[in-house]
C-alpha cells in the first residue's frame, strides 16, 4: 500500500491528485489502482478537469443541499460527514500500458469537506 499526502487550504476544496496517482501506474501493464480516503469528512471523485467552474458548482450545490448549521452532531462538521458519504471514499482506476484509463476531460480529485487539514489517500496497485 502507498500513501499520497494531500494538504488542503480551505474548508471545502477539490484537489487534483491525478499526477500523484499516475505515478503509481509506472510498470503496470494492465491493472487497477484502488484509492481509499480514510477520513470521514473527505472524499474521492473523478470529475471534469478542464473547467474549474465544475468544481465550484459541485461544491456550491452540495453546500445548498446540505448546509453547515442545524445538526445534532456537536463538532460543527456534520455537513462534511454527510457530503463525504454521498460522494464516497473509494475509487478504482483502471491502468493500461502504464497509463490511467480516464476520459479526455477526467481527473482524480481529493474532496476536502472540513479543512484546512493535512490528509492522505491510501492506494493499492493490483
Amino acid at each position: 500500500m502507498v500513501q499520497i499526502d494531500v494538504r488542503s487550504t480551505r474548508r471545502e476544496q477539490m484537489i487534483d491528485v491525478t499526477e500523484d496517482v499516475a505515478r503509481l501506474a509506472k510498470g503496470v501493464k494492465s491493472g487497477v489502482i484502488w484509492l481509499h480516503c480514510p477520513h470521514t469528512t473527505a472524499a474521492l471523485t473523478i470529475q471534469e478537469n478542464s473547467d474549474p467552474d465544475v468544481q465550484h458548482d459541485l461544491l456550491t450545490q452540495l453546500a445548498k443541499l446540505i448546509p453547515q448549521p442545524g445538526f445534532r452532531h456537536s463538532e460543527g462538521n456534520a455537513d462534511s460527514h454527510i457530503k463525504a458519504s454521498l460522494i464516497g471514499t473509494t475509487q478504482p482506476i483502471l491502468v493500461e500500458d502504464e497509463k490511467l484509463v480516464l476520459g479526455r476531460w477526467q481527473a482524480v480529485y481529493f474532496v476536502e469537506l472540513d479543512g484546512p487539514r493535512n490528509r492522505h489517500i491510501l492506494a493499492r496497485v493490483s
